[in-house]
């Protein structure tokens, strides 16, 4: 999925230097931006998501919780996406560089579960090991929030699990 108005400059945040991967780094977080932006859905207004946890924007619990303008939240995800969950992603799974679709769909989930757990899930133990197809079924194994089984969580789970199959 590629946003209406086609590939954008992306900065690559912490990892374009370091890795050389800069543009590598931006294609996958416009491949995953429009994924989160789906799933996540965007509130100007704090709200307190389905567990409970308060949040704004596109997802976002880790701002101040205030009223927000729409390009403060697309700018808010976008420094999210490229310079905490990309880089994060990176470092628990170094071999996803040169993979847009998997890595991309990995940005998603951890967007969505959180850094430390995606470092520590099965998707990453199995991408570390070379099992592609199998990390990406592993997607499925996140449809929980707050205890239960969320349909909404296995849906998301389902389609981040198609982009991650995409080019394997």
């Amino acid at each position: 999925m590629i946003p209406a108005g086609g590939l954008t400059p992306l900065r690559a945040g912490a990892l374009g230097g370091a890795i050389g991967g800069g543009a590598f780094v931006a294609l996958a977080v416009a491949i995953a931006t429009p994924v989160v932006e789906h799933w996540e859905g965007t509130r100007l207004a704090p709200y307190r998501d389905i567990a409970g946890i308060a949040t704004v924007c596109t997802g976002e619990t880790r701002v101040e919780m205030r009223r927000y303008t729409p390009a403060e939240c697309k700018a808010m995800l976008h420094r999210a996406l490229a310079d905490d969950y990309a880089p994060a992603v990176l470092r628990a799974v170094p071999a996803l560089k040169d993979r847009p679709n998997q890595f991309a769909a990995s940005i998603s989930l951890a967007y969505n579960i959180g850094e430390v757990a995606f470092t520590r899930s099965t998707v990453a133990r199995r991408f570390n090991t070379g099992d592609w197809r199998g990390g990406c079924d592993a997607f499925l194994m996140w449809t929980r929030a707050g205890g239960r089984v969320l349909p909404g969580l296995e849906k998301r789970r389902r389609a981040e699990r198609q982009l991650c199959l995409k080019g394997l």
